[in-house]
């Protein structure tokens, strides 16, 4: 979804039903400064340790997850919210099923 207008999301958690023994992903907004990421997890799911070339917040919308972020392990649920620099190596475990909301914000090269 690419939009240049006000885009308003409700009940986040309620989107999609949370994929049987896999991670489902779903761009729900894409701007030149922002992209949105709503993932699903079944619980025992990972993404496994990874970077991104652009600063990121991820924010726990239902379940519990294990978050890894750079040397850091951090226990989140529902409600948590993580800020990442560009570049921070981390990874997400769902210890339960889990959606987590990924905004990437995009920062223009110079």
């Amino acid at each position: 979804m690419t939009t240049d207008v006000l885009t308003y999301f409700d009940h986040l958690d309620q989107t999609q039903s949370i994929p049987q023994d896999s991670i489902l992903s779903q761009t729900i907004l894409d701007t030149p400064s922002l992209r949105w990421v709503l993932f699903h997890f079944a619980s025992g799911q990972e993404l496994s340790e990874h970077t991104a070339s652009f600063p990121a917040v991820i924010q726990i919308i239902r379940g519990e997850a294990r978050l890894v972020l750079g040397d850091e392990v951090r226990e989140a649920a529902a409600g948590a919210t993580a800020y990442m620099p560009a570049f921070l190596k981390h990874a997400v475990y769902a210890k339960t099923p889990l959606v987590m909301l990924l905004q990437l914000v995009k920062i223009p090269k110079v």
